[in-house]
């Protein structure tokens, strides 16, 4: 415990990233707790008032409470990159595992395709994707996330992959395959144990690259037209031209959210940098 706190002195970007996304987590609560979520629905408030004592982020063209749009809104973007992250981090993880530690053509395989794949603009392949499987209503946030899922094991197989390449060259890993150790068991306990700081790295930078997908499609009207998410809400920004009417008090909030939301996942994969990577962790 008193380890963990030390550390945590030690590493303000850690503490602070985290001080940032907890602040976001009590906000969404707090408002959860005390504001009518029914309101988010379209003209369920008058349209276009500005913010007052009872609707203090005022309402929007379609006549919905702001604030209930972004109590609704905040969660299910973090579900689409909590679920999008997950799938990328999980096969990245299988993959880039069973490349590195087993290399020959397995190996050239996965290279060759990470590779090429990376050359492609993802946004483009993600649009391509959605577009293909978008319904008159846009997709569900399930099919959102997973269409982003389909292009986020592409980094983690990369940077994963290199550190099993030089992690397999180690004299323990020598040790446990001499002492009869299989190939899943050496993964499992000693690569996997050795690198999951490393994973969970991975992670957190998979989740923003997930969440900023995920704005950006539904930015171009192919996300879930009829939910509340922060993407979708900067696509009505977008279709009502709210910067040019002046209604601040719609655009504003969601870019808000967005950039603390970014900033704290930024703070957070600098101090799990240092924490991953042994050569830039502090000394007492």
């Amino acid at each position: 415990m008193r380890n963990g706190v030390a550390y945590l002195r030690r590493n303000p970007s850690l503490v602070a990233g985290l001080v940032v996304l907890a602040a976001l987590l009590a906000a969404w609560v707090i408002g959860y707790a005390l504001v009518d979520t029914i309101k988010a629905r379209p003209l369920s408030v008058r349209p276009n008032q500005m913010p007052s004592a009872l609707l203090p982020l005022g309402s929007d063209r379609q006549g919905r409470n702001i604030l209930a749009v972004l109590v609704i809104g905040t969660p299910l973007t973090l579900l689409i990159g909590l679920i999008a992250a997950s799938v990328g981090t999980l096969v990245g993880t299988v993959v880039a595992f069973s490349a590195g530690y087993y290399g020959g053509a397995w190996d050239a395989l996965v290279r060759g395709v990470v590779d090429t794949l990376q050359t492609v603009p993802g946004l483009l392949v993600l649009v391509l994707i959605a577009i293909s499987l978008r319904s008159r209503n846009g997709m569900s946030v399930e099919q959102m996330a997973l269409v982003i899922g389909a292009l986020a094991w592409l980094t983690p197989t990369r940077l994963i992959r290199a550190q099993v390449l030089v992690l397999k060259r180690k004299l323990f890993v020598e040790i446990a395959r001499q002492s009869g150790m299989s190939g899943p068991e050496i993964i499992l306990r000693e690569l996997i144990p050795n690198l999951a700081p490393y994973i969970v790295a991975n992670f957190v930078i998979a989740f923003a690259a997930a969440i900023l997908a995920s704005i950006g499609l539904e930015a171009l009207g192919l996300g879930p037209i009829e939910t509340n998410t922060l993407g979708m809400t900067i696509y009505w920004n977008i279709y009502y031209t709210s910067i040019l009417h002046g209604m601040w008090w719609w655009y504003g909030p969601p870019i808000a959210i967005i950039v603390m939301l970014f900033v704290g996942l930024f703070l957070v994969s600098t101090g799990l940098d240092e924490w991953a990577n042994p050569r830039l962790r502090s000394r007492d």
